[in-house]
């Protein structure tokens, strides 16, 4: 069994699935023009550590649906910033379309995380 999934069955598929993006994301950002690395690049960081920070969070707590719906909404402004950074050139099309494609996978992960909590939540009395 790879190590990947092996983490994953320890930590949930959105949560092992945001650390691998974290890891080729970083190098990507390192690419940046030095002007834009310290403010566009930051921000992109800063918003893909606040992701998995929420979902670290709603890992290991029972109440997941503010941490859950915290890291969507940072999912969401991850989603423009990197269409932005496209925009702009810092990233060509084949890393803007790994970064799109990782981005929904993470979103749909999330979003069924948001819905099975849901559903616990109402079956539990």
């Amino acid at each position: 069994m790879s190590q990947a999934r092996d983490n994953a069955r320890r930590t949930g598929p959105a949560l092992e699935r945001t650390f691998q993006f974290l890891l080729w994301l970083i190098p990507a950002v390192e690419r940046f023009p030095c002007a834009q690395k310290f403010l566009l690049g930051d921000r992109i960081q800063t918003t893909a550590l606040d992701v998995l920070e929420r979902l670290v969070e709603a890992t290991y707590t029972k109440a997941r649906a503010r941490h859950l719906a915290g890291a969507n909404l940072a999912l969401e402004k991850r989603r423009f910033q990197c269409r932005l950074a496209h925009e702009l050139r810092y990233l060509d099309a084949r890393r803007y379309e790994f970064a799109a494609r990782s981005l929904d996978e993470i979103g749909r992960l999330v979003g069924g995380w948001i819905k099975a909590d849901k559903t616990h939540a109402a079956a539990t009395p």
